[in-house]
């Protein structure tokens, strides 16, 4: 709750102009009420809502694999739901707002699917990290055609988008989001007690009438649909679905993926939304983007709660 509270005074109030906490909502000049409700405050919700999809889908991912490092970037995931939205861009194909979630999603697909077939649809959850490793770095290889084929400002869009960024992000942005949520959420409180059960292994779980390929081939799926509409309005932003759950493991040791979930949403969107403080004004007037920061902070903070839990 203070890292919430202290990332959305910086979110609200920092920046140009400066609006002290007292006039966010009312008093003060129209420019800056225009700047808070219709900039920062849409910024700073999807900053949270961002951050809690990644974060429940990193947990969702690391459960149904049953290794701490399958998160989004290492299956494909990410990458083909970022290849989807860049190739219209590139080919110069005009695509409306509305429909690049579901570019997001059907590249999201395309990476989770070629992961699962590749690896024997689920049979190994070490053969489904190696193979997913694998995919995404094929299409990470696409990513990189595509931005030589682009144009100069096609490229620096593209690039930016790739890094993750919030910036000039709007209620439409926002709003754009609450239909999958709607689809997402009740999948995922669905899907939470099957994953405490695959914790305990493949053997195991099938004694307790657990079909395990259906299962975890539905992980993945909910986790794409968390993931897709939010890589489609902010790129890809990286190694949020990492930290979170060790963050939420770390707090709350004794209990199981269903205690877990809400933690580690919790923690995503704490997450992204204090990395979004210094992509917005450690370079200003420049703008850098939120994921080049949730990377920097969060790999080295992952390495090191992993190596507490050993």
């Amino acid at each position: 709750m203070a890292l919430l509270a202290g990332a959305a005074w910086c979110a609200l109030c920092l920046g140009t102009p400066y609006v002290p906490p007292h006039r966010l909502f009312g008093g003060g000049d129209e420019i800056a009420r225009v700047v808070v409700t219709e900039l920062r405050v849409p910024r700073l919700v999807l900053a949270l809502v961002a951050g809690a999809c990644l974060g429940a889908a990193g947990l969702v991912l690391q459960e149904a694999l049953r290794n701490p490092l399958a998160v989004p970037e290492m299956l494909g995931v990410s990458s083909g739901a970022a290849l989807g939205v860049a190739a219209p861009l590139v080919l110069a194909v005009s695509v409306p707002a509305a429909v690049e979630p579901l570019l997001a999603l059907g590249g999201a697909a395309l990476g989770g699917g070629l992961t699962l077939l590749a690896a024997g649809l689920g049979r190994s959850p070490s053969a489904v990290l190696l193979t997913g490793a694998a995919v995404a770095a094929a299409l990470q290889a696409t990513l990189l055609v595509l931005m030589v084929m682009a144009d100069q400002l096609d490229l620096q869009l593209i690039y930016r988008y790739l890094l993750g960024s919030l910036s000039a992000r709007t209620w439409e942005d926002v709003t754009g989001l609450w239909p999958w949520l709607l689809v997402a959420v009740p999948a995922l409180v669905l899907c939470a007690p099957v994953l405490a059960v695959l914790r305990l292994g493949d053997d195991d779980a099938e004694a307790l009438g657990v079909r395990v390929r259906r299962a975890r081939f539905t992980a993945l799926a909910v986790a794409v649909v968390l993931i897709a509409p939010v890589t489609a309005v902010c790129g890809p932003v990286a190694w949020v679905g990492f930290l979170a759950p060790h963050l939420a493991r770390r707090l709350n040791p004794r209990t199981d993926a269903v205690g877990w979930l809400p933690w580690s949403a919790a923690w995503g969107a704490a997450v992204v939304a204090v990395a979004d403080a210094p992509a917005r004004l450690a370079l200003a007037p420049v703008e850098t983007p939120a994921g080049a920061w949730t990377a920097l902070l969060g790999v080295p903070a992952g390495v090191a709660l992993l190596r507490r839990r050993r």
